[in-house]
């Protein structure tokens, strides 16, 4: 006993220094963050830390008194999370998502978005086209209970009740608009989630939704309200079928890594590309949220089909600019 206490002595002496000047450097980090630190001392940390962690191993390897250890053990951790870890606070990280990480995602999936966009378009363009030729095509792209009585059977004044939510139709609109969200949300995370399937679930969504747009379109300007239909749709329709194709495209670049890996192994390219998909459907479900709320008021508040256009508008242009617009880099 008198010879272990002796060698944990020693050991102590020889080290202890490092360890209080890492635990030093440790306590004016976690008291005034990273910045407060010079240049030379962020330096020092790793360095102390390696030292400190073989200090450790050395003190499990001869069993020297536990008090010792454990402090070891605690001062390793603190440095591997100031080493390895993140050091920004919640408001920086949410200000870094949404000023650089969310829009720099979906800049680099400009060509899967695109592929989205144009798989939605023709499917839309070829159901309206369908649609307004044979009405019978309208129950190929949208089932009944989904339609909930906007079929072509329904009356040219109900359909206009709808569109409006006058007496006696605020119930079922509201219904129909919930079920609608409900469905594109559903849309939007599927697409995202089955991607990795060669990118085919994926595409069958994006028709299928654009088959659904185009059906209910042609629908209502059957009956000469194409107009009012689309002011309904788009006041928050811009948001919203543009978080689907964006979940597309997220879909899309899992897809395309597993299938064209390139150089790296497939498992490599899929977590690469996961990484940055991720980082866009979390986006893609905050623009979800502000398709629900702009549905909401939209349905309740706005009755004029110009004001309808133009909030879409701005939408529109507002995501736009927000994605697109030219960033500076950040300083390496």
């Amino acid at each position: 006993m008198p010879e272990l206490h002796l060698k944990s002595w020693r050991f102590r002496a020889e080290r202890e220094q490092d360890w209080r000047r890492l635990d030093s450097l440790l306590t004016k980090a976690e008291t005034g963050g990273a910045n407060g630190l010079k240049r030379d001392e962020l330096l020092e940390i790793p360095l102390l830390y390696r030292q400190a962690l073989s200090s450790l191993s050395v003190a499990r390897s001869i069993s020297l008194d536990q008090s010792l250890t454990a402090y070891l053990e605690s001062l390793c951790t603190r440095a591997y999370f100031f080493v390895y870890g993140t050091r920004s606070r919640l408001p920086e990280r949410l200000a870094r998502f949404f000023l650089r990480d969310w829009p720099a995602s979906i800049q680099a999936l400009w060509r899967e978005t695109l592929v989205a966009f144009v798989l939605s378009a023709v499917a839309t363009v070829v159901a309206y086209v369908l649609v307004r030729r044979d009405a019978d095509w309208f129950y190929s792209f949208i089932e009944p209970a989904m339609a909930s009585g906007r079929d072509p059977m329904a009356t040219t004044a109900s359909l206009r009740e709808t569109l409006y939510d006058k007496p006696g139709a605020t119930e079922s609109l509201a219904t129909f608009a919930t079920f609608l969200f409900t469905h594109n949300a559903q849309v939007a995370l599927f697409s995202f989630a089955l991607g990795f399937a060669l990118c085919l679930p994926t595409a069958a969504l994006m028709v299928m939704n654009g088959g659904m747009l185009g059906a209910f379109l042609a629908l209502f300007a059957s009956r000469g309200l194409g107009v009012e239909a689309g002011g309904w749709l788009m006041i928050h329709g811009t948001t919203e079928l543009f978080a689907i194709i964006l979940a597309g495209a997220a879909g899309f670049s899992i897809g395309w890594a597993v299938t064209f890996p390139g150089e790296r192994s497939r498992v490599d390219a899929a977590a690469e590309a996961g990484r940055r998909a991720a980082t866009a459907m979390a986006g893609v479900v905050c623009m979800l949220l502000v398709a629900g709320l702009l549905e909401g008021l939209g349905r309740q508040l706005i009755t004029s089909d110009v004001a309808r256009y133009v909030i879409a508008g701005v939408m529109l242009a507002a995501w736009l600019t927000y994605f697109y617009w030219p960033r500076r880099s950040e300083p390496a």
